[in-house]
């Protein structure tokens, strides 16, 4: 008899209640004590923003430093955004000053729009890029307006630079930093598509699905990842505030709300009916 495919388990943070590791555990607790087998196979994700160094972490192997993580050998660092676009900047330039050669900034979405400002000023502060790249990820494909003219060169119209609340703006306008999608590039570096094909199903998980989601968040990647390829998909949401035209295109095949770990591990057992 050949065995039934492991379910996948995808989920990223919701919000920052609850870590995207937590809650794929949650999930794969649920999935087993309603009997489902194998075992989940949990690959908890990010899109570009909050916890992409936790997610990323483990696949490439590394080290935390002070706001900033190093991998590949520290040739490469991996920079959240901070509460300021200056403090932002300040884990820039520490990251480079340890011997990052790559920077990646993980930008996020439009968050509190301030610019940039000071994103700049820090890293010129803590002595500059030093010849070193920055890879800005991005979560939200958006252009932005605001203090726009006041930089080196005008993102108007270049899209992602409102990322971060601005802060990809203001990297490209100096750095001339590289923009991409975050939740694409957190997704191949974690062989996410191989791991996909080799599932059952996929479970996907955030804090809110609506709009958003199909605009550049992770589950919208997934969810469309996995429709493409045949795959069926399931959600896991703290809150499920999207209308019936853009869940069709999503096409997840059930969707259940649960805020707390407690809720997500019995929606981890509901979904198990359906899978």
């Amino acid at each position: 008899m050949i065995a039934q495919p492991p379910v996948l388990v995808a989920p990223d943070a919701f919000g920052g209640a609850l870590r995207a590791p937590a809650v794929a555990a949650a999930i794969a607790r649920g999935l087993e004590r309603a009997g489902v087998a194998p075992p989940p196979e949990l690959c908890p994700v990010a899109g570009g923003g909050p916890g992409t160094s936790e997610v990323l972490l483990p696949v490439l192997g590394g080290e935390t430093g002070d706001g900033f993580a190093l991998v590949e050998g520290g040739g490469t660092a991996i920079v959240e955004r901070a509460a300021t676009a200056r403090a932002t900047g300040e884990r820039v330039a520490a990251a480079v000053a340890a011997g990052a050669e790559v920077v990646l900034v993980a930008a996020g979405g439009v968050v509190d729009f301030d610019g940039g400002d000071g994103v700049v000023e820090a890293i010129e502060d803590g002595g500059g890029l030093r010849g070193a790249a920055l890879v800005v990820l991005c979560e939200l494909r958006a252009a932005w307006d605001r203090k726009a003219g006041e930089l080196r060169r005008d993102p108007r119209g270049v899209p992602m630079t409102a990322a971060g609340g601005g802060l990809a703006g203001a990297l490209w306008a100096q750095y001339d930093a590289r923009l991409v999608a975050g939740a694409p590039f957190v997704l191949d570096e974690l062989g996410f598509d191989a791991r996909m094909r080799a599932a059952h199903a996929v479970i996907v998980g955030e804090g809110r699905l609506d709009r958003a989601t199909l605009e550049g968040r992770v589950a919208g990647e997934i969810a469309t990842r996995a429709r493409q390829s045949g795959v069926p998909c399931h959600a896991v949401v703290g809150e499920n505030a999207i209308d019936r035209f853009d869940a069709r295109i999503l096409d997840l095949q059930g969707i259940v709300v649960a805020s707390t770990l407690e809720e997500i591990e019995a929606a981890g057992e509901a979904l198990a009916e359906f899978l």
